[in-house]
């Protein structure tokens, strides 16, 4: 199941709530690994201090049925590399026009040139219940964080995207 001009709707849920809904090319879809491409959908300029995402910022989103994590590569309009923002998810569920994705919280931040590599949002995560209410999916989740934390400050990020 290949698509290069379809387009999908990606669904971000957190805490069982809708928290933003955008439209996204389809690239590709393996079965597995699907990759999106979509501009920065949210109101305005997000700064985090350490990247900014603006209006123009265009996403190269990965996501797959069988981990725990989506990557999303972020550019300039300009095709400048700013880095890889990286959520923590349940793996993602796609249907006819939707991709489904439950954030869980923690996400890692990788610089361009990989120098930089933050782990996000673990506070967040304890706060969250998730250890209490689903142990198992707390344990993949952080899991998850360290795999992708390993990858980064190793190989880096590209060979993942690459391979699926």
């Amino acid at each position: 199941m290949s698509g290069t001009s379809a387009e999908v709707r990606i669904r971000l849920v957190k805490a069982g709530r809708t928290k933003i809904r955008y439209p996204a090319a389809l690239l590709r879809d393996d079965g597995a690994h699907l990759v999106v491409r979509a501009p920065w959908a949210a109101p305005g300029v997000r700064d985090f201090g350490f990247v900014r995402f603006e209006p123009g910022d265009v996403f190269t989103e990965h996501y797959w049925r069988d981990r725990w994590y989506a990557v999303k590569e972020v550019r300039t309009g300009e095709g400048v590399l700013k880095g890889w923002y990286c959520d923590i998810t349940r793996p993602a569920v796609r249907t006819a026009d939707e991709v489904l994705v439950e954030d869980l919280d923690l996400d890692l931040w990788v610089s361009a040139d990989g120098g930089e590599v933050l782990r996000l949002d673990e506070d967040e995560f304890a706060a969250s219940g998730l250890a209490e209410r689903d142990p198992r999916a707390a344990g993949a989740a952080v899991r998850a964080l360290d795999e992708l934390e390993l990858l980064a400050r190793g190989a880096g990020l590209t060979g993942l995207l690459a391979a699926g």
